[in-house]
């Protein structure tokens, strides 16, 4: 065999191997209907997928490389079609192209599919027409399709397998190819020059966690400094945070365990949700996680759902954004997001809808009954575009495809007004939606630059992302890629300042995530918008903090509202052009020297061919509200064009606004009460810039005096599955907070109307209950409702034996150590505002708490579970202070240890534990946490939410 033969089983002629391939599994296929469970999920993931693996450089073996331009390698081909109804032949053809886009070399290949994926391995000798090639750099491209194969058994035989993939490549009968292209480098050629840049400071930088000895009830602890590191020479005002924008739970069709996800889940059957995917995240050092679930499969359906409960359907869409926004109190240096994927991939498109607190859909139960908060209809991307925009809605284009996708005005990714407003970002690559890979080395990536070049061409404003689309709970784990967003130094990470840095479109993809590319051009960030005369220099900023370098970079333009071609302006960094007159758009990609790819957002320009500016803009600043949120403003005008404005309280950058009008809203309980000062900086397409004379205003979120408590009524809705705990709130200055207690037990809290949470009925026993709602206002008055009784009716026998395992309630159900229960500064609850801190004396002390459970004799499965978060000032590996869970009879004897953590197991946040108890079914037993510490050098064991669940 040549060694630039392909891998794969030799085959007759091409009419009789696809002839067998259709006769050997069209039998299968007859076997599989809709309603097969092999095909849940089938509307969000039958969609045909390609992905290409190229080794960048050459190797051996894995010996060092040799200093000689040596090419040799294999190039890796993978195919899958989830959830494919009839078999498959997929087409291929695999180039071999220059830099100047001249292809050197093809392989054609064709390949019978059905349930299983398709492997193809097409090893390559390093030479083109039996001569090496020379050093420099390449690009492989990737064309596939998949056709069905009983028709294709029916097309008319040709002369050899190369013209017979072209031609089925070529067929405008079937116009969506996957399009994949990867950079591989030949020899050592030299690196580009790149221009000084020190790297943006990231949240790992400005966040510290530093020990403070402490004696607050009697225990050392652990507080949260920040410290804003200053500006590096030639950085610029913004830090960098990391994270992923695309990801299921099971509250769709995501959540799976790893051990044995290979697939999407049926819509909520997953066993991990949202709390459960912002805790793995931020353990795996994301700064932020979007969950984007599904939205027609809010039903429980993969189809529709005719007896689903419009309630019971919207309740769980509320209950994911209490999750995001209970953990963000949490963990204030990490950003949880809930949002939905809106849209279906066959004849649709798949789009990430950031900032919705209402669930939008089209699907409808029996009884005519909406099963969404808003009606969008299937479909209709433009009509959906139009309420975005009018809502404040920020979207991303998901693994778009080139044709077949986001339709609107009959063209595909077709351009509307509304649609650029609302549409901020663009995937350009992907990992495996289905890997359950966590050791970030997954090779199954997919590539859609080619779809993003087409909606900037069609006038869309759109950066670049990379996300995972984890379906399987490994949540940022499947490989290093992470999108990078740009906050202003010193604006707090929450959801309101990161929709505004995505609407800024100031973002960044890379497959790197210790690495940053940011465009400047003329003074400008990535994501301007503005008005040049004259020459533009665009310069391309890289920095990677673990020590690598570039290996090319590449300057490419285009012209917004052309329906064009991206083309490639310069290999060089830093880039000098005088653009012709009108509309353009830049943006940066570079190569590292392990062949990673980053994409920058692109800058658009208006060319235009004025004399040089030289006169500053005017511009005023003012503000509204003393209170809650507050509004920045600014009016401005140049002689040209305002760009850009930025707003600074207290000379702090807080926000800014490229377009008019000119404001910003600002959570103002992030200042002290008392005096500020507002300056707004307007700044031209020439970077001219000037200041607003300086603007006092007051805050004042605590009104003196007031003794005035809210008023406050409760309802709720449903008695089984998930209920909705509601509640009506007023106050003569404002309401800050509503508490809902059931049986007298805390189950959540709303700080913004509506005020309502969603909860599982199923952590309620069968039977009657009570609801009271609290409502506080800033000057911490409070009110009670009146009680409202309620019933849950559940068919599940699942029971929750432990009593107050959130603590909520004091020490009730406890013994032991009790003082070890309550509200801490130094230690936040994993949810609601109480928890279980044992140790962090820095002496010789042992702690205990234990509850004494019946586990029914009648019951299949006894679970154990809580959460537990340990940091400790310990050094080393040597096991200093211990906590011990055991479960011990009546008597106190310990039946067994199910588990010892240490100062050495100490993590970041919190972690959830769980044990086996079904051996004690029948039995009365004592669930026994002891902890003991030596006598120097504190370790914090810090419980939350245990349970014990049995059924």
């Amino acid at each position: 065999m040549h060694k630039d033969q392909i891998n794969h089983p030799q085959r007759p002629t091409l009419r009789r191997a696809i002839a067998s391939i259709f006769i050997s599994i069209s039998a299968a296929v007859l076997t599989l209907g809709a309603s097969s469970p092999l095909l849940a999920s089938e509307q969000d993931h039958r969609e045909f997928e390609a992905t290409l693996h190229t080794p960048f450089r050459w190797s051996a073996n894995g010996a060092a490389l040799a200093k000689a331009p040596l090419a040799e390698r294999s190039f890796k081909l993978n195919f899958e079609f989830p959830f494919v109804e009839r078999a498959q032949l997929i087409a291929w053809r695999l180039e071999l192209v220059d830099a100047s886009g001249a292809v050197l070399k093809r392989w054609h290949g064709t390949e019978p599919l059905l349930a299983e994926s398709v492997n193809v391995s097409v090893p390559w000798s390093g030479q083109v027409n039996g001569k090496p090639l020379t050093e420099g750099h390449y690009r492989v491209r990737l064309f596939a399709n998949a056709n069905d194969a009983a028709a294709m058994a029916k097309k008319p035989k040709l002369a050899s397998r190369a013209e017979m993939v072209d031609d089925i490549l070529s067929d405008l009968d079937n116009p969506e190819v996957v399009d994949q292209t990867w950079p591989i480098i030949v020899g050592y050629p030299a690196a580009p020059a790149m221009p000084t840049f020190d790297a943006l400071p990231t949240n790992r930088d400005v966040t510290a966690r530093v020990a403070v000895a402490s004696l607050e009830g009697g225990k050392g602890h652990i507080d949260v400094a920040k410290a804003q590191s200053a500006p590096a020479l030639n950085a610029l005002p913004y830090t960098v945070y990391y994270g992923n924008l695309h990801s299921q739970t099971n509250h769709s069709d995501g959540g799976g365990n790893v051990a044995t996800c290979t697939s999407a889940q049926a819509p909520q059957a997953g066993p991990l949700g949202p709390s459960d995917a912002y805790l793995f995240a931020k353990n795996q050092g994301l700064d932020f996680l979007m969950t984007s679930e599904h939205n027609h499969l809010y039903d429980g359906s993969t189809g529709t759902n005719t007896s689903a409960n419009p309630t019971t359907v919207k309740a769980l869409y509320q209950s994911g954004l209490t999750a995001m926004n209970n953990f963000n109190a949490a963990n204030p240096n990490f950003l949880a997001l809930y949002g939905m994927e809106w849209g279906v991939i066959s004849n649709g498109g798949h789009l990430n809808i950031f900032n919705s607190d209402e669930l939008l859909g089209w699907e409808s139960n029996g009884s005519g009954q909406l099963l969404a908060d808003t009606l969008t209809a299937k479909g209709d991307y433009a009509g959906l575009y139009t309420l975005m925009n009018q809502r404040g809605l920020v979207g991303q284009f998901n693994h778009p495809a080139t044709s077949g996708q986001f339709l609107a005005g009959g063209v595909d990714l077709g351009y509307t007004a509304d649609g650029d407003a609302a549409m901020a970002l663009c995937e350009v690559l992907n990992t495996s939606a289905f890997s359950s890979n966590t050791t970030e080395t997954e090779t199954g990536r997919s590539t859609f630059e080619g779809a993003c070049q087409k909606a900037l061409e069609a006038g869309y404003h759109v950066a670049f992302t990379t996300d995972q689309d984890n379906h399987c709970a490994n949540w940022g784990a499947s490989y290093t890629n992470r999108t990078g967003v740009l906050l202003a130094n010193g604006t707090a990470l929450n959801r309101t300042n990161f929709v505004n840095a995505l609407k800024a479109r100031r973002v960044f993809a890379s497959m790197d995530k210790n690495s940053q590319l940011i465009l400047t051009a003329n003074g400008h960030l990535m994501g301007e918008r503005f008005t040049n005369a004259g020459a533009l220099t665009l310069v391309a900023n890289f920095a990677n903090t673990a020590g690598r370098s570039v290996a090319s970079v590449q300057m490419l333009e285009g012209v917004p509202g052309r329906n064009g071609t991206v083309s490639t302006l310069s290999s060089t960094a830093t880039t000098t052009i005088t653009p012709t007159i009108g509309e353009h758009f830049y943006y940066a990609k570079v190569t590292q020297d392990d062949g990673k790819i980053l994409w920058s957002a692109p800058v658009w320009v208006t060319q235009s061919n004025a004399a040089t500016d030289t006169t500053p803009p005017t511009v005023s600043a003012s503000e509204t509200g003393t209170s809650g949120t507050i509004t920045l403003s600014a009016t401005a005008s140049d002689n040209v064009g305002v760009t850009n404005v930025e707003f600074y309280v207290d000379g702090t950058l807080k926000g800014n606004k490229a377009t008019s009008p000119y404001s910003i809203a600002l959570d103002s309980t992030t200042l002290t009460n008392g005096a500020h000062s507002l300056i707004a900086k307007a700044f031209d397409a020439a970077s001219n810039s000037a200041n607003s004379a300086t603007v006092s205003f007051t805050v004042s979120n605590v009104v003196a005096g007031d003794t005035t408590p809210p008023t406050v009524s409760a309802s709720e809705t449903g008695s089984s599955g998930i209920i909705a705990l509601a509640a009506t709130a007023n106050d003569n200055v404002g309401v800050t907070k509503v508490e809902f207690y059931v049986d007298g037990v805390l189950k959540g809290n709303k700080t913004t109307a509506p005020y309502s949470i969603a909860l599982d009925s199923t952590t309620l026993a069968n039977g009657a209950h009570s609801l009271v709602a609290k409502a506080f206002d800033a000057a911490n008055n409070s009110a009670s409702s009146a009680t409202v009784s309620f019933s849950v009716s559940n068919t599940t026998t699942s029971q929750e034996l432990i009593i107050n395992g959130g603590f909520e309630s004091g020490t009730t159900g406890w013994t032991g150590t009790t003082g070890d229960i309550g509200t801490f500064t130094g230690e936040a609850a994993f949810q609601g505002t109480k928890n279980a801190w044992m140790g962090g004396n820095a002496s010789a002390t042992t702690e205990t708490l234990a509850q004494t459970v019946a586990i029914p004799s009648t019951a299949t499965t006894a679970a154990l579970s809580f959460y537990l978060h340990i940091d400790t000032a310990e050094t080393g590996t040597t096991a200093y202070d211990k906590l011990a869970v055991q479960v011990r009879n009546t008597s106190g004897t310990v039946l067994k240890t199910l588990a010892t953590y240490s100062n050495v197991n100490a993590a970041t946040g919190y972690q959830q534990r769980t044990f086996d108890l079904s051996a004690y079914k029948g039995q009365t037993i004592q669930i026994y946490f002891t902890e003991t510490e030596d006598a120097s050098l504190q370790t914090s064991f810090v419980l939350d939410n245990v349970s014990l669940i049995s059924k």
